[in-house]
């Protein structure tokens, strides 16, 4: 055992992992050696303040491959009975080191503990990135003093990644709460003024990329409907589509279907999306891998949320795909508003 203590820590000597450690990992073979010799596993956790569980356990499986590797080399010098006793401590040693992972602070937060602390931390966040918002967008307007190109196009940055943050701030809040997603009652809006505030929301980020939104409207103007929800929904799919868009530019459009109904779409000019990333893409908290192509938020929040928030309004979130770029879209009864002098309603 004392042999392949020493070889793993000889492998480990110039791995940049073990440099990032320092004295831990001598400390931690030290300690893992002794309790393989007392047959006390949890003289690990004796001896060590906090040792880390997946370091350890790395340690375990190098230890383990270096006792089969040396008694392999040198079968006649070690009994079998010696190295079996030795890999039954080894792995009541792993044992222990996997009742400390499940254990720890970062597994044992779960549940609604989790959730709550959750929604507490997120919420802490919500004012200081609102005041970031408005403070960009006033500077960049020139509200304060004039600015120069360079400053411009910095306060765009600057607002365009803040407006990302609180999306996934306000995403998190309403999935742990619970709460309802749409207003109660339809209300009337303005098919214009919804899709001007989603581009001027989002305007900073595209004018950052080089991009262009376009929009394309519909008659009547005036309808009933959910515009918060509304409002939300398309605000979400526009950041995607110019967070994955590099040339182009995106749209944000609603068409005249069957009266009353309406079809919403954000069509982008992107590399449109992996079809291995379809099964998963309205997960929440899901984790992207760095692969390349279209990307969404590491953690899914915003199309989760946006087709739950479609789905409330009695709708489906629907899609298409290919190398020309992605389409979303989605089709909503909303009756129109009579016109002054006029009696004609739900055309």
């Amino acid at each position: 055992m004392t042999g392949a203590t020493r070889r793993v820590a000889r492998r480990l000597h110039d791995e940049s992992a073990a440099q990032t450690n320092g004295d831990v990992v001598p400390a931690l073979l030290a300690a893992i050696a002794l309790a393989i010799d007392r047959r006390h596993s949890e003289y690990v956790s004796m001896l060590l303040p906090r040792p880390s569980p997946e370091l350890g356990l790395r340690l375990v499986e190098m230890l383990r491959a270096e006792l089969l590797k040396g008694w392999a080399d040198r079968a006649s010098a070690t009994a079998p009975s010696v190295l079996l006793d030795a890999l039954t401590a080894l792995e009541q040693v792993r044992e222990a080191f996997e009742r400390h992972r499940s254990q720890s602070p970062s597994a044992g937060a779960t549940g609604a503990s989790a959730l709550d602390l959750l929604v507490e931390v997120v919420h802490d966040l919500r004012s200081p990135l609102t005041s970031i918002l408005c403070l960009a967008d006033t500077l960049q307007r020139g509200q304060s003093g004039a600015i120069n190109e360079l400053q411009h196009r910095q306060l765009g940055l600057i607002y365009s990644v803040t407006l990302g943050l609180s999306g996934v701030v306000s995403d998190a809040l309403e999935l742990g709460r619970g709460e309802e997603l749409i207003e109660n009652e339809p209300v009337p809006l303005s098919l214009c003024e919804l899709l001007e505030r989603v581009a001027n929301i989002t305007r900073p980020m595209s004018e950052e990329k080089g991009l262009r939104i376009e929009l394309t409207t519909a008659q009547p103007d005036r309808r009933l409907g959910q515009p918060m929800a509304l409002s939300r929904v398309l605000l979400n799919l526009t950041t995607n589509a110019l967070k994955f868009t590099e040339r182009g530019g995106v749209e944000i459009a609603c068409a005249v279907r069957r009266p009353p109904r309406i079809e919403f779409s954000v069509t982008d000019t992107g590399p449109g999306i992996n079809p291995d990333a379809l099964v998963s893409l309205y997960d929440p908290f899901r984790l992207a891998r760095g692969r390349a192509g279209y990307r969404f938020s590491g953690t899914g929040l915003g199309l989760a949320i946006s087709r739950k928030l479609v789905g409330a309004m009695g709708s489906e979130l629907k899609l298409d795909t290919g190398d020309w770029g992605t389409r979303f879209y989605f089709e909503l009864e909303l009756p129109a508003l009579p016109t002054p002098g006029s009696d004609a309603v739900g055309r």
